[in-house]
């Protein structure tokens, strides 16, 4: 199952921009923002801050993503993609820079990393149906994942390293290998982009006769009017938004649930890193089973899987089951995310790929609006929050129900 030179270099990206993932959005800029830069205000108002300032980035950028989609899909997929992967670069290293209670510039930076970090991706994604063919993009997506979880582990275990130790690397203190961290994620980032850059081709588009824009807009309206002519493409959008609700709130409220039941710091750090682990051999081998038994049974036993999830985690007690609960979700987390991606890639037209990867983009970003509404509901009613975790069943089992009679175009005999 040897990947070509395209296909290869897709999957490096993965690798390359899974630092921003893990350095930015999951933890070091979260404790650098509140321990540092926002140290004058009170924990709630930090929070509210980093808050907003990621529910305007993402508003941005879901607003946008079918608008620029389909910009995209006349020829200007790799453009617009280093447009935002510039933007990306800069403003990641440039949140180095900020100061003490400069907190909005550094949020603002900060806003201007996640747009140029998620409008690549909305691109990037768009382009697998540009470098493998459909009965390999279950294998490709799952290959980008697995090896993006390994490849944004190596720099934050360097940066976490240097800013628990920093004496041995020949810090005075923390705060200077916490910047330098920002700068090591936009090298990797950056790096790792070099063969995509030179090595993708946009072999799919829609020939322009005329104004580029008013064409773009003119496909965005006639997509919204033929919403029956793509039934199956928006049935699974919509499932879609129901299950990966209910994964994004397990891996965002997993440190909350784990503080909650009394594990500590140690541990959860140790959680977020085996799950990292285990997802890496689970995302390559939810890509090779796909072949054989279909993207969307796969994907509807890593539904399963997460809905088990939400009944193990209402018993755990103590760290070595935290631990278990971790590895579980790594198993599944990889081929949820990876068989999503490449089952629609085969449900929509090529040539308007990048405008319907906006609108997946939409999906994606809406998704955990329901799930952390549950789970502060659950907690609230009841005092406890594993009772908040458990309801979250309820997405899993609405994802599955709309999930089931999605029909692969591809591939026939998964649709049964």
């Amino acid at each position: 199952m040897a990947m070509t030179r395209e296909e290869r270099s897709w999957v490096i990206y993965d690798w390359g921009n899974s630092a921003y993932s893990m350095i930015v959005t999951t933890t070091i800029f979260a404790l650098f923002f509140k321990n540092y830069v926002a140290s004058d205000y009170s924990d709630v108002a930090s929070t509210a801050m980093l808050g907003y300032a990621n529910t305007g980035a993402a508003l941005f950028t879901a607003v946008l993503a079918p608008i620029l989609g389909a910009l995209a899909d006349r020829r200007g997929k790799k453009p617009l993609f280093i447009i935002f992967w510039v933007v990306g670069l800069l403003s990641t290293a440039a949140i180095a820079g900020s100061q003490e209670g400069a907190w909005l510039p550094a949020l603002i930076i900060y806003a201007l990393s996640h747009i140029g970090f998620y409008g690549a991706v909305i691109f990037y994604d768009a382009f697998i149906v540009d470098v493998t063919e459909p009965d390999r993009a279950d294998w490709i997506s799952a290959s980008a994942f697995g090896w993006g979880y390994i490849g944004g582990t190596i720099p934050f275990l360097i940066a976490i390293a240097m800013i628990q130790m920093p004496e041995r690397f020949g810090f005075a203190d923390s705060l200077l290998p916490t910047r330098i961290s920002f700068v090591i994620a936009a090298l990797w980032w950056g790096v790792f982009t070099i063969p995509f850059l030179r090595n993708s081709t946009q072999s799919h588009f829609i020939e322009s006769k005329g104004n580029v824009i008013s064409e773009s807009f003119g496909q965005l309206v006639s997509t919204f009017k033929e919403v029956r002519k793509h039934r199956n493409t928006f049935l699974f959008l919509i499932a879609f938004f129901f299950y990966i609700d209910g994964v994004h709130t397990i891996i965002k409220m997993a440190v909350a649930f784990g503080s909650d039941i009394g594990i500590g710091t140690g541990g959860l750090i140790g959680a977020i890193l085996l799950v990292q682990i285990v997802a890496f051999p689970s995302a390559l081998i939810y890509g090779s089973l796909a072949k054989r038994f279909g993207a969307k049974r796969l994907l509807l036993v890593g539904v399963g899987v997460y809905a088990a999830v939400t009944i193990f985690a209402f018993f755990v007690s103590n760290v070595v089951q935290f631990m278990v609960m971790a590895a579980i979700v790594g198993s599944a987390q990889g081929g949820v995310q990876s068989l999503s991606r490449s089952l629609y890639s085969r449900l929509i037209p090529k040539e308007n790929a990048a405008e319907f990867f906006g609108f997946y983009d939409i999906f994606g970003k809406f998704a955990a609006v329901m799930g952390p509404a549950l789970v502060a509901i659950g907690a609230q009613l009841t005092g406890e929050t594993r009772y908040g975790v458990l309801s979250l069943i309820v997405l899993f089992i609405i994802g599955t129900a709309l999930l089931i009679p999605v029909k692969d175009t591809v591939n026939p005999a998964e649709s049964t």
